[in-house]
């Protein structure tokens, strides 16, 4: 194996030819072993980019990613360990609500999220604007968590997937994110390493996802159902639209506490006027999903039903207060939301004309968190967890000229030249016509 050039490996894929499996996990040991560059490594990423991977390399790329560390043993901790994930969206908090519903359901949710990736946010970062929140457990305290809290939230250690760690952050620095072979070998390799025995895929389409047409999106799923079933990974994958941010905020903390209101039942936490009913909707829809594959279920309409009931009577509420606490997280900024982190410049951005919001350029929005200071444009950027959006209007809404859209924080160091920059780009992303326009449905299809 030492034989192998890495030049000749990033050659040949450059030149759309397939790579062995003994060259695949030549090249994953080094990145993982740091014998190769991050200079070799983002110019593989960049080949497989341009060329694809085939169905054979793509199960040879997962499977040396996962064994390029270690793998969590869970088989003592009784009841079916289902995970979900979610391929990336603009205001999609789904997991802070859905895990520890799915736990008040009876499933175990051994839940390895990420951060913020290209123009999505990250649920770990999501996670960490709860003060004292750690993401970072040791492999038997994330079993311990588990097991008495039914679920557990924490982001990819060292041990775990080491060498995706390394092309995860150079993917986001060098715009190779929207590749099907990378986004499968990476989301299935930490999924297998954490112990889940199925898993639910919430596959975003639209102009806020990764997978801007319907048809990437299947190609996706399928992919990734194809190869976790050669992983022995049950699966299945749901699509469900992002032409507008997810919920009525885009942000940090602001999520944490629009999800926190979902779990309590609270309608009287004003964050944004257009409400979070497509957020609470998926959420049921998938954690329906996570019942049926877990089998504590006989069919969705009875995992719905299920789901429905733990939300209302708050169990699931009760789980999430559960987990913040095993987690070593502020239980006192989570029964008071208004005590996260909150950035200090408040600014109104409203219609620029009287009509119908028919078009919301979603990508947009979320690389304005990230310019406002809510996520990364390098891997040792600091996120603002205080800043956000939240918003009042959205696709379907009627607006009158200079009517309140969005509602932005902002942080104290931003002038406020920079927010009118920034509200310029918010304006042209908005489309506004004086008839409305049909609503594209939030589930589309499930595989």
């Amino acid at each position: 194996m030492n034989s192998i050039n890495p030049v000749w490996v990033i050659q040949k894929k450059r030149d759309s030819q397939e790579l062995s499996e003994s060259e695949i996990r030549f090249f994953i040991e080094g990145i993982a072993q740091n014998t190769i560059p991050d200079y070799q490594a983002s110019a593989l990423l960049m080949a497989i980019y341009f060329q694809g991977m085939n169905l054979q390399e793509t199960v040879a790329l997962t499977r040396a990613m996962l064994e390029s560390g270690v793998r969590y043993d869970l088989s003592t901790i009784s009841g079916h360990k289902v995970d979900k994930h979610s391929t990336g969206g603009v205001g999609d908090k789904v997991s802070l609500i859905l895990a520890p519903l799915a736990a008040a359901c009876g499933i175990k949710v051994p839940m390895m999220s990420g951060r913020g990736l290209g123009h999505s946010g990250g649920t770990l970062d999501k996670l960490e604007s709860i003060h004292g929140f750690n993401v970072h457990l040791s492999e038997k305290q994330f079993a311990t968590v588990l097991s008495q809290v039914g679920c557990a939230m924490i982001g990819q250690s060292e041990k775990i997937a080491p060498a995706d760690r390394k092309l995860y952050a150079l993917r986001d620095v060098t715009s190779t994110v929207e590749c099907i072979p990378l986004i499968v070998a990476s989301i299935l390799s930490k999924k297998l390493a954490e112990g889940a025995e199925s898993l639910v895929l919430d596959v975003k389409v639209g102009n806020g996802a990764f997978m801007k047409t319907r048809d990437q999106a299947r190609k996706l799923a399928k992919a990734l159902i194809r190869v976790a079933e050669k992983m022995n990974l049950s699966c299945r994958a749901v699509l469900t639209d992002m032409n507008q941010p997810l919920g009525s905020t885009v942000g940090n903390a602001i999520e944490v506490a629009e999800s926190i209101a979902i779990l309590r039942n609270d309608t009287t936490l004003e964050l944004g006027a257009c409400g979070s009913e497509d957020l609470k909707a998926i959420t049921i829809e998938l954690c329906a999903h996570m019942l049926d594959i877990g089998k504590k279920v006989r069919n969705l309409a009875q995992g719905r039903k299920l789901a429905q009931e733990k939300l209302a009577d708050g169990s699931a509420w009760k789980v999430f207060q559960n987990l913040v606490q095993a987690q070593g997280g502020s239980l006192d900024q989570i029964l008071h939301p208004e005590r996260l982190p909150s950035a200090p410049q408040k600014v109104s951005w409203g219609a620029a004309k009287k009509g119908y919001i028919t078009q919301m350029n979603t990508e947009t929005i979320g690389k304005i968190l990230i310019d406002l200071g809510g996520g990364r444009k390098k891997t040792s950027d600091l996120v603002d967890p205080g800043v956000g959006l939240a918003f009042h209007k959205k696709l379907g809404n009627s607006v009158q000229k200079g009517e309140p859209i969005v509602t932005v924080y902002a942080p104290k160091t931003m002038t406020q030249d920079q927010i009118e920059q920034l509200r310029l780009r918010f304006e042209s992303s908005i489309e506004i016509k004086t008839r409305k326009k049909p609503i594209q449905k939030l589930v589309l299809e499930h595989f």
